[in-house]
């Protein structure tokens, strides 16, 4: 699904009290163990000179996040690591009926992030010498992409993964009943990927193979079938055997057709996407057979915190891949490498990750290219996807910091 851009809890004493004041529940932590615990921060600190106090850790962020909440978003969590110390921060609601806050823990969906594992399972492939990027789709997946003026002997593996490849986005297709209510009556429908091959092949390609950024979810479903093809092995095997398994990533899983989240998670709320007023509908439980490796991946802060640092410094791919991965081309905007974006920041900070966005929710994945500051980001809501500006305030608050 395309990556919207990216998007503070409040505690008191009731639920009534914790809504009206936002106070952030936060803690610098300092180990992955509590990582997984935030306390509520006290007001006080050590006065500074001159007899005023400093501000709290990550004050900007946090202020941030309280205004995301204010602009509509019903909970913010936010989980940050510098150096060695780690932070969480909350604010609104994971769950609008019972009141409960996010929590660090809590599980939750990651859309177009799922990306960046994908193409670092076919850049670990290129490593082994078992693919070239430069190989067409056509040596692959001979006869797959064809209709309408696809042609997979001109697309080649690279131009699928930094989407430049021009096939058409899946997603678009009315038969996917993606924007509006009508996707409340199809949100349980499973699809395979050869039918979403076929809606995609039936219309014409946006785009000549190289000629352009265009943004296609259809390019992951290749990269995925060309994994399955080179390895003999599921995409989802090797997600495991490669990725998840070794970085130790428990809360990270590859739902199939699964609907619910495991626990502990929030809700997800929608408005956009299904087209409805504030304050939109529950759409935490869908089928998300549709996104399989473009968009279904669900994580958790610690764990996206962890792939990130070893992508990053080069524990998961050797130093020539990772340069393949940082190539970059822009969408006017930001600058797109393999499953991998580059986003700049207002005071010209380079952050490496990626976006991730859906019904109910915005996720942010982002880091410093040396992994030594990390950032992630999860609204449950797409109410603030259209305007695209409240994630990006909150990783300026963090990467930006304003004396």
């Amino acid at each position: 699904m395309p990556p919207p851009t990216p998007a503070s809890r409040a505690t008191s004493t009731s639920r009534a009290a914790s809504r009206a004041a936002g106070t952030v529940r936060a803690a610098v932590l300092t180990s992955a163990a509590a990582f997984l615990a935030t306390t509520l921060l006290a007001t006080t600190s050590t006065a500074a000179p001159g007899g005023g106090h400093p501000p709290p850790p990550h004050a900007a962020t946090r202020a941030a996040m309280e205004q995301a909440v204010a602009r509509g978003a019903p909970g913010v969590l936010v989980t940050v690591t510098h150096g060695t110390r780690r932070w969480a921060g909350t604010a609104g609601v994971a769950d609008r009926r019972t009141g409960r806050p996010p929590h660090p823990a809590d599980h939750f969906r990651v859309g177009s992030i799922t990306k960046t594992f994908t193409a670092t399972l076919v850049l670990l492939l290129a490593a082994e010498g078992r693919l070239a990027l430069e190989d067409t789709v056509e040596r692959w997946l001979p006869g797959v992409v064809r209709g309408n003026g696809h042609d997979g002997r001109r697309i080649t593996i690279r131009q699928l993964l930094n989407h430049t490849s021009g096939v058409y986005n899946y997603l678009n297709d009315p038969a996917l009943h993606q924007i509006g209510v009508t996707w409340l009556r199809h949100r349980h429908d499973t699809w395979t990927t050869p039918q979403l091959l076929a809606v995609a092949f039936s219309q014409p390609p946006p785009a000549a193979p190289g000629q352009a950024y265009v943004y296609s979810n259809t390019n992951y479903l290749l990269a995925a079938l060309i994994v399955e093809k080179v390895t003999g092995n599921t995409y989802e095997h090797e997600l495991h055997r490669r990725i998840l398994g070794p970085l130790r990533l428990k809360g990270t899983v590859s739902p199939g057709t699964r609907e619910t989240l495991p626990q502990p998670s929030g809700r997800a709320y929608s408005t956009e996407q299904v087209q409805l007023p504030p304050p939109g509908v529950d759409v935490t439980e869908f089928n998300p057979s549709a996104l399989r490796a473009s968009g279904e991946l669900v994580s958790t802060g610690e764990d996206l915190h962890r792939f990130y640092h070893a992508l990053l410094t080069g524990r998961l791919l050797p130093r020539d891949q990772l340069r393949e991965m940082t190539t970059t081309v822009s969408d006017g905007t930001d600058d797109h490498g393999l499953g991998l974006t580059r986003i700049t920041t207002s005071c010209g900070t380079a952050l490496w990750g990626q976006r991730g966005g859906g019904y109910g929710f915005e996720a942010l994945a982002v880091s410093t290219r040396e992994g030594d500051h990390r950032m992630t980001v999860y609204l449950n809501t797409d109410a603030l996807a259209v305007e695209s500006t409240a994630v990006r305030d909150i990783v300026d608050a963090e990467f930006c910091p304003r004396p």
